[in-house]
């Protein structure tokens, strides 16, 4: 395959749950190991670069029991489903119970062939990595209980909801330290050398099934964060934070495998400086979601080096489903801009669709929603757009928008570039509930000297502009509320 390009399209798939309803289609049951191959075509059609199979690591049957006993979990259940049976539950995917593919989803040998096949389609997969805990089973609590955060009987009559009692052994349960402790892990020592010993043995044999790891939660264990949660429980802390031990071992046998980290707090510019190739942009997101574009704007000029390690999304299974929170127009802008910005690109499967229902990674099952064409043809048409080598292998810029001193709508539009090898791309979005004007100062130094056509992929109509004045005057845009222009640039050889 070739390698990883820049600013990679990724694909979120709730792996049993899609293995679920291709079964259901198909009428034999369908596991990683026999997808048919107009599925594959499928994802390939999308234009993607990756595959991020959620959840396929074997679950954990005590995780399970403990799950249907938390009545905050019976509730998330319920209000997805609201026929919610036990059966429904599959146990959650980051309790992992160990590092090999559930046999309900075809075991490793079912990975090795959906890799062959989307391999065959320049698609990578990426899979999770659970650094902060483990499932109340794996076999490291029995055989290496050293491995995880230990306490005391007195730890455990003094606060029951973060510790647990294992046969001889007291636990502390996996926990973020804003958070009650999620019980149904246990919390691993990260500090301890023979447990970074064994889990780096682990993921390099996992590393070989896969192109990239998604990693979940992880700032919580950097040596500071992990420190400060744990201290004396967790030993001194080691000269070397736990990603810089990790990351390049993994990379010394597979240079061109990625990591991506869930990350929160602004320790973004930390993790990728210990090696992560994209961490989420949650600020981004929450700036979509609830504020506006000036605050967009100031997020956007942050350097090209720290945004490029960005990975882009308005929907991924964390979060509330787009559709079920954005007005339709102000969801197609806010993915027009997290599509079209430096860094990688994540959506989640359902989202093209249009689903509203958010499903707790516990279940094996979502309920049926109708597909809204209109808004899978407008990611179809996006995606396709994305596709261009400008978007991957160009030069972005961040363009400055000005107005009139009885006019400051400009405040509400946004504005960038995209240059490569003689392709220039022009993305300007009104990202407000109000009718807004500007003159859009242009950059490119390609631009004098000849006549333009600005063809809109999305409108198709096309505009006609003088380079010189594009450069000079820059370009009056006039948007409705959530509109935007995606511009692509042609030299109009008409009057020649």
């Amino acid at each position: 395959m070739e390698r990883w390009k820049k600013n990679p399209v990724i694909y979120e798939i709730n792996t049993w749950v899609w293995l679920r309803e291709l079964s259901l289609e198909t009428g034999y049951p369908v596991t990683l190991a026999n997808v048919p191959e107009a599925y594959w075509d499928r994802l390939m059609h999308l234009q993607i670069d990756a595959v991020w199979f959620m959840g396929v690591w074997e679950r954990s049957p005590a995780g399970i029991e403990i799950s249907n006993q938390n009545a905050g979990n019976l509730s998330d259940f319920h209000r997805a489903l609201p026929d919610f049976s036990f059966d429904d539950n599959v146990g959650s995917p980051y309790c992992v119970k160990s590092y090999n593919v559930d046999q309900h989803l075809g075991g490793n040998p079912g990975l090795a062939v959906a890799r062959s096949q989307l391999a065959r389609r320049n698609i990578r997969i990426i899979l999770d990595y659970v650094p902060n805990h483990l499932a109340h089973d794996h076999r490291w609590v029995t055989e290496f209980p050293e491995y995880f955060i230990r306490g005391t009987n007195a730890d455990l009559d003094r606060d029951p909801v973060n510790f647990v009692r294992i046969g001889s052994e007291i636990f502390a349960c996996g926990k973020d330290p804003f958070y009650p402790a999620w019980q149904d892990v246990l919390q691993v020592n990260v500090f301890h050398p023979g447990f970074r010993e064994a889990i780096i043995e682990t993921l390099m044999r996992v590393a070989g099934l896969c192109d990239g790891f998604r990693c979940d939660m992880a700032m919580l264990v950097m040596n500071d964060i992990f420190h400060q949660t744990w201290n004396e429980f967790a030993g001194p802390k080691p000269e070397l934070d736990f990603w810089e031990e990790l990351i390049p071992a993994i990379r010394r046998v597979n240079p061109d495998f990625i990591f991506i980290a869930e990350a929160y707090w602004d320790t973004e510019w930390n993790l990728q400086r210990s090696g992560f190739d994209y961490c989420y942009d949650k600020r981004l997101y929450d700036r979509l979601m609830n504020e506006n574009a000036s605050s967009v704007r100031l997020h956007l000029t942050a350097g090209i080096d720290f945004q490029s390690g960005l990975i882009r999304f308005t929907e991924n299974h964390d979060e509330p489903r787009q559709a079920s929170v954005l007005d339709p127009l102000k969801s197609r802008a806010a993915s027009i801009i997290t599509a079209t910005l430096p860094g990688a690109k994540l959506f989640y499967e359902g989202q093209f669709e249009g689903r509203h229902v958010r499903v707790p990674v516990f279940l094996r099952r979502r309920p049926l929603e109708t597909t809204d064409q209109d808004l899978f043809e407008f990611f179809y048409r996006l995606l396709d757009q994305i596709k261009a080598p400008a978007f991957h292998q160009g030069d972005w810029r961040l363009n400055e928008i000005t107005g009139w001193p009885d006019n400051d709508s400009c405040k509400n539009l946004l504005s960038w570039q995209w240059c490569y090898d003689g392709d220039f791309f022009l993305i300007v979005v009104n990202y407000s509930e109000s009718p807004s004007q500007g003159i859009v100062n242009m950059m490119n130094a390609g631009l004098p000297g000849s006549d333009w056509l600005l063809k809109d992929a999305f409108t198709g109509i096309t505009f006609t502009r003088k380079g010189n004045l594009l450069v000079s005057e820059g370009l009056f845009v006039a948007l409705d509320p959530w509109q935007f222009h995606f511009l692509k640039f042609f030299q109009d050889r008409s009057s020649e």
